[in-house]
């Protein structure tokens, strides 16, 4: 005879499982957000689970997780600067190739391999 696998409560469905390796951590960080909750409801939390939430819920957290997008921002518009000077630098080197072929200029063998 089979057995039943047991039920998770009224309210909480049962979900499939995630097929990617980040939608099932996303997954299992929810069923642990699920559980920590029920323990606060049920008044069984630990000190370090409602420390933890207390200070998620600090303003000092949220100038922390401020600080962070700026940051995010500020490397992702460094890398754009980066690629940008980049192009240019390459964009420079065909003028001065066509200005040199406009010219009637063979470009010397050192300039060739580079």
């Amino acid at each position: 005879m089979a057995t039943r696998r047991r039920s998770e409560g009224p309210d909480s469905p049962r979900r499939p499982l995630a097929t990617t390796p980040e939608a099932r951590e996303r997954q299992l960080i929810n069923l642990a957000y699920d559980l920590v909750e029920k323990r606060f409801r049920d008044g069984d939390a630990s000190a370090q689970e409602t420390t933890h939430f207390l200070k998620m819920g600090s303003s000092r957290e949220t100038l922390e997780q401020e600080r962070l997008r700026h940051e995010n921002e500020m490397l992702q518009v460094k890398t754009e600067a980066i690629q940008s000077a980049a192009k240019m630098e390459e964009l420079y080197a065909e003028a001065l190739g066509a200005m040199r072929a406009y010219k009637g200029e063979t470009p010397p063998e050192e300039e060739l391999d580079d």
